[in-house]
């Protein structure tokens, strides 16, 4: 019976560590890049918002960003907005 309880249960923490190892784990990965990434913005940078608008930042506070779009005019914009750092 022992032997059995264990034959059942292998597989399925095979498959939960094959899980873990490919999709939970990179994900907490990069979770972990990107805060650290919307933590370092400072004045200056550029980025790009989940709506695909490249802004320039002029000012960081606690939770928004001031930013100044091409044309000049300045966008509040959530820190949970920016997608990512735009290089070019």
């Amino acid at each position: 019976m022992n032997q059995d309880l264990i034959g059942s249960l292998l597989p399925l923490v095979v498959l939960f560590a094959i899980f873990y190892f490919l999709i939970i784990r990179p994900q907490q990965k990069q979770q972990k890049e990107h805060k650290a990434m919307l933590e370092a913005l400072a004045k200056g940078d550029k980025v790009v918002t989940n709506g695909g608008l490249i802004v320039e930042i002029t000012k960081v506070e606690e939770t928004f960003l001031t930013a100044k779009s091409v044309d000049g005019s300045q966008l509040r914009v959530a820190k949970n907005f920016i997608s990512s750092k735009w290089e070019d």
